[in-house]
């Protein structure tokens, strides 16, 4: 006893108590949960250095990082506490102290067995640092971000995968370089594994993407806006959904501009880019399909409000809602997730031979077949293929149906998605005017400015007709452009019309 006491009261009564507490977490439960909790910190603070080093972040590696690891982590520590408390319980009762093996390093079997346990640690260890380097690798490929959620993102990732950008990783689009948005990425990643996990996410995808990051930070690493200049020139074939599946064709000069004075003249298509002329406009509705007020300020420092006609907004102020600095993804807004109109599909397959336009009214036949509604995937590639045979059961036709049976089934798995109700009419796109507002948001003769005057809707602001090929008749041409003659007789009822108002959903 005398021995004792000096020691104690050295110690004092409040080191005594700490470590008494201490000493609750020296059991063997306490210490497998002090492990686990250990464990988990060393390889998030692995993967939170591989990341900040990385010349490009994943959003999904947050996942792993802020959400999985720290469930290890705070598990451990919950085993521990249990421990420890367990611990108490047993000392307030009067039990032994838990028993620990005697470590004798004199014994030869001692000393094999922690060599074997070190050398199990060691190698442990690494693999773990190998293990979390390829899961962070795992994460920065694309088949990770279109394949983990397969339900979800099976839409998205198949147009991607047949898009322009199939080459460039999901993540210089969606996250960019920078911690600012590297760290929202990882709060959004959380609600979306949340979103997975308990059935709560959208059908189909919301769109556009709240606080999308600026097309400048992303879009424009690639895209230098200041090279887009001058003029393009695209063909186009069109078949119409006669028996006969009249073709015709247009020669269009499509007139890009710019707005950088260095390159070329400011006009054209980019002239709307916010190299010298700023655009801000507030939309009427979620998808900013309808835009009743927009403010253009040029170059010079003029400024001029445009309002739609009718919607009763004051010019020298904007309506409730964002007002957004019009950038590429608005009207770019589908660059890498196109769904295609079943229409624009066919024509494609059409003019690349694919579906033979001896198939009598075989244009008409298979919008109306993709346009059907379908419990699943299965059961529209079923459809396709019996209503194809029995419409063109006739011998003459048997080489060229089956191509046809092919060419509209792949369609379909590239722009059908029924589980996610994922099509082109979820997703309008804005570069055009036919399937989809697009242009004709504002350029629709409706908006005018403080002064009165209508903001164009003349379509040789955009593109010139240098030649059209009409169902029948002989084909235009002209270097000054032609005058646009609809394929089907509507006379001049195209002139005071949006093509939507017929074309569209």
């Amino acid at each position: 006893m005398n021995d004792e006491s000096p020691r104690a009261n050295d110690h004092g009564s409040g080191g005594s108590r700490r470590s008494s507490t201490i000493s609750l977490f020296a059991n063997p439960i306490s210490v497998v949960g002090l492990w686990i909790a250990g464990v988990s910190f060393v390889v998030t603070l692995l993967l939170m250095a591989i990341e900040m080093t990385s010349s490009s972040h994943n959003p999904y590696l947050g996942i792993i990082t802020f959400v999985v690891l720290p469930v290890f982590m705070g598990l451990g520590i919950v085993v521990a506490i249990f421990g420890a408390l367990r611990e108490r319980r047993r000392r307030a009762r009067g039990e032994d102290d838990a028993h620990w093996p005697v470590l004798d390093l004199n014994a030869a079997r001692q000393r094999r067995a922690l060599a074997w346990i070190s050398a199990a640690a060691v190698v442990f260890l690494g693999l773990s640092a190998f293990g979390s380097l390829k899961a962070y690798e795992y994460t920065e490929t694309n088949e990770f971000c279109g394949t983990v959620c397969h339900t979800v993102m099976e839409p998205e990732y198949t147009a991607y995968q047949h898009s322009a950008h199939s080459r460039v990783p999901c993540v210089d689009c969606h996250i960019g370089p920078g911690a600012e948005w590297f760290v929202r990425s990882k709060i959004s990643g959380a609600y979306q594994v949340y979103a997975v996990a308990a059935d709560v996410y959208p059908r189909p995808i919301h769109t556009p993407i709240k606080n999308l990051r600026p097309s400048q930070d992303t879009c424009e690493n690639c895209h230098w806006p200041q090279k887009f200049f001058g003029d393009t020139y695209i063909t186009r074939n069109y078949y119409l959904t006669d028996e006969e599946n009249s073709h015709t064709r247009l020669d269009l000069m499509l007139r890009v501009g710019g707005g950088d004075g260095r390159e070329g003249p400011r006009e054209g298509i980019h002239w709307h880019m916010n190299i010298a002329n700023d655009i801000e406009y507030v939309a009427a509705d979620e998808r900013r399909q309808k835009i009743d007020w927009f403010r253009v300020t040029r170059l010079d420092g003029s400024v001029s409000t445009y309002v739609r006609e009718g919607s009763g907004l004051p010019h020298d102020e904007p309506p409730e809602g964002e007002v957004r600095s019009m950038d590429c993804i608005d009207c770019h807004n589908r660059p890498s997730h196109r769904f295609l109109p079943p229409q624009v599909a066919m024509n494609a397959a059409m003019a690349r031979g694919e579906i033979s336009t001896d198939l009598a009214g075989i244009k008409g036949l298979g919008v109306e077949i993709l346009e059907d509604e379908y419990q699943s995937k299965d059961e529209a590639l079923e459809v396709i293929e019996t209503t194809l045979r029995d419409e063109y059961a006739d011998a003459d036709h048997a080489g060229l149906v089956a191509p046809a049976v092919r060419a509209i089934q792949e369609i379909y798995r590239v722009n059908y998605f029924p589980q996610m109700k994922t099509n082109w009419k979820a997703f309008p796109e804005n570069t055009g005017h036919m399937w989809a507002p697009g242009c004709f948001r504002c350029h629709n003769g409706d908006h005018v400015n403080e002064a009165g005057e209508s903001l164009t809707r003349d379509c040789n602001a955009c593109h010139v007709i240098l030649a059209e090929q009409p169902p029948q008749g002989d084909q235009m041409m002209s270097l000054v452009g032609v005058d646009f003659q609809h394929p089907e007789d509507i006379g001049e009822l195209w002139r005071d019309m949006s093509c939507v108002e017929c074309h569209a959903p």
